[in-house]
């Protein structure tokens, strides 16, 4: 005897085509936006979301296949994540439930801030291309950085004899670097001589955190650095697994980005 279907008559090519249809539509859309933001960690989903929250057409381009970055799971593989005073407000403000460990320092579920995190910046109309590879550049003859240049991630996995694969390019007003320690965007113009890159300097929390904040800026033109990426690019203390300065340095990065456009 049969039973009742519960779901509606939907073929394998109705998925295939839903899929592709609708992914090439916002790819099409998103070829030429306000701002791209390379890497969505903290900092990055967080300029990304103020950004979009401002009416700005963004897209977050991040070579994982997840988002959030070290957000996920904090310090040692141990999924809490910390934030010294006053980054609490921000957990509070993305509704995420914290408990203050000591004075000033508070600890929260890493993948409930990081899900809160990715969730506001989508709400907010941020785009999103995972698994997608920063490459290179665009600069124009004024030297203002106005794009980059992207790949699929696999590419890295094939044999070198095949991977002549063409990238192609993103165009923007602006380009956010929120990939970390690494500051792959900012290598491109080291690279070429633009800037200097002295990489980051021993941990030190109590140093690092405001001096990641100070230092967020438009570091040449069309390009903010942020979060991470801010002490490999002035040869500041790394962190270590505490968030509040990428949080907050995200939001500086998002105001900085709103001048500039």
């Amino acid at each position: 005897m049969s039973k009742e279907k519960v779901f509606a008559p939907v073929s394998e090519k109705d998925v295939s085509r839903a899929i592709v249809s609708e992914f090439a539509a916002t790819f099409e859309e998103y070829v030429e936006s306000d701002v791209v933001v390379v890497g969505a960690g903290p900092s990055g989903l967080t300029a990304a979301r103020m950004l979009a929250g401002e009416g700005k057409k963004v897209v977050l381009v991040e070579r994982n296949n997840y988002l959030g970055g070290g957000f996920w799971i904090g310090g040692y593989l141990m999924n809490k994540v910390t934030v010294r005073a006053p980054a609490q407000e921000e957990l509070a403000a993305l509704g995420v439930p914290f408990k203050e460990y000591s004075k000033g320092l508070y600890v929260a579920d890493g993948p409930h801030a990081c899900s809160k995190l990715i969730g506001a910046a989508c709400d907010a109309g941020a785009k999103v291309l995972n698994m997608t590879m920063f490459d290179d550049l665009v600069i124009r003859e004024d030297n203002r950085v106005r794009g980059v240049v992207i790949n699929w991630t696999p590419i890295q996995a094939l044999p070198r004899e095949i991977t002549c694969v063409d990238p192609i390019a993103l165009e923007s007003k602006v380009v956010v670097d929120a990939t970390g320690h690494d500051a792959m965007v900012l290598s491109k113009l080291a690279e070429r001589g633009v800037v200097k890159l002295p990489g980051h300097n021993a941990m030190w929390v109590e140093q690092s955190e405001d001096l990641i904040l100070e230092h967020t800026c438009e570091i040449t033109p069309g390009l903010v650095v942020t979060g991470m990426a801010v002490s490999t690019a002035f040869g500041l203390p790394r962190m270590g697994p505490t968030f509040g300065a990428m949080l907050l340095s995200g939001k500086k990065a998002a105001r900085i980005v709103l001048e500039c456009l």
